[in-house]
């Protein structure tokens, strides 16, 4: 089976590429045997690893990129025993309470699904499971940070909704200091790693504690994430799939309200006002971001070593609800003036969003981590591929 893509955007990135396992069905390749993928340039042949997906029913790999000029890409599937070894890092494990995706034979990101207490002498009530943290640059910066002394309640990267309402009762997930409700980790439904990625899908319940009886459950989620190899050094991303329904007879109205839901993130301490930039699709900065809507956002501080700098590129999938998605950036004089970074897609910061029974709905989002700079037209083309895969064209069977 001989297939090409069009990589036609000028800007020359190693991402993730898919085909669906029914086209190699159809070219006569046995899905069930041991394949073997090449790219072709000229009269070479460069075998690539790939990784299949059951779930999506498809195979994902990543193609060496040109640097030279715009056109085709050439590859070729076939059955047959690979000659690669696999050294590329990727993998996933469990340990302490934390499930953690590795990167370069390193943890780089992990998901917290035993319980974590806050510190001595604070309330247990700020207790949670269901979050990640740390997310880690390939250098070893860390970039989140849970239970701050200035908000018990946030944990790394994670998304509960704020201003809800359930029977014409007021019920917030996000503050965990007021009793109301919480986002805890039910199971896991899939864990897997190979020579592309590694990933997770975590069942998370949404406990409404206001009930008269006892606590039940008004959102049930299906979080997904994995991490991809880019072949860098300095970069790898993350994909953040979150779907969620409601078992509630009358369904559960999200108020319009600057925070909830969607992906929120707390940035480690040592990035302060002088020290943190934004940089959105749409031009605007930290003074300028917050309340805007964007494609992308580009938030980065300096590094743990005070001679570089690091960050995350944040992207929104357009068919998000209310894409381009609203953010809520932190103020630079935030937090008493010190400037701490906080970053947030939130579709419902304008208009509320009413989540009725019997459906499902889904956000979904992508992240690279990255040491060093990330340029905007490298953003753009990003999400660019992330909004659209590219088009495969089988050229004979």
């Amino acid at each position: 089976m001989r297939f090409t893509l069009v990589e036609g955007d000028g800007v020359f990135l190693t991402r993730p590429v898919s085909f669906g396992l029914t086209g190699a069905q159809k070219a006569q390749i046995d899905i069930e045997k041991a394949m073997v993928l090449f790219q072709e340039d000229g009269k070479e042949s460069i075998e690539l690893p790939f990784q299949v997906d059951r779930q999506q029913h498809k195979i994902w790999f990543l193609p060496v990129m040109g640097n030279n000029n715009d056109g085709l890409l050439n590859f070729r599937l076939e059955n047959g025993l690979s000659s690669l070894k696999s050294e590329n890092g990727i993998s996933e494990k469990k340990k302490n309470g934390s499930l953690q995706l590795g990167f370069q034979n390193k943890p780089a990101v992990s998901y917290r699904y035993e319980m974590t207490y806050p510190p001595k002498g604070v309330d247990s009530i700020f207790k949670k499971s269901g979050y990640i943290h740390p997310i880690i640059t390939p250098k070893g910066d860390t970039l989140t940070r849970i239970q701050p002394e200035d908000h018990y309640h946030h944990y790394g990267l994670w998304g509960p909704w704020t201003h809800t309402q359930v029977d014409g009762e007021r019920v917030d997930f996000w503050n965990l200091g007021e009793g109301m409700g919480t986002v805890l980790f039910k199971e896991f439904k899939n864990v897997e790693s190979g020579d592309v990625y590694a990933s997770f899908t975590a069942a998370q319940e949404h406990i409404d504690l206001k009930t008269k009886k006892e606590p039940q459950v008004a959102l049930n989620e299906d979080l997904q994430v994995r991490l991809w190899n880019l072949n860098r050094p300095d970069r790898y991303m993350l994909d953040y799939k979150s779907e969620f329904g409601t078992p509630l007879k009358n369904g559960i109205l999200f108020e319009a309200y600057r925070y909830g839901g969607g992906l929120g993130l707390r940035f480690n301490e040592r990035w302060k006002a002088d020290n943190c930039t934004v940089l959105t699709s749409k031009g605007n900065d930290r003074l300028t971001a917050d309340g805007t809507n964007a494609r992308w956002c580009i938030v980065s501080g300096a590094s743990s070593d005070g001679k570089g700098t690091n960050g995350i590129l944040f992207m929104s999938h357009p068919n998000n609800r209310k894409h381009p998605e609203p953010m809520r950036i932190w103020p630079i004089d935030a937090n008493g003036g010190r400037g701490d970074m906080f970053f947030e897609f939130c579709p419902i910061r304008h208009e509320g969003w009413k989540i009725e029974p019997g459906q499902k709905y889904e956000l979904n989002y992508r992240m690279v981590v990255f040491d060093g700079a990330l340029k905007a037209e490298e953003a753009e083309a990003y999400w660019q591929s992330f909004a659209q895969q590219p088009n495969i064209d089988i050229i004979n069977n």
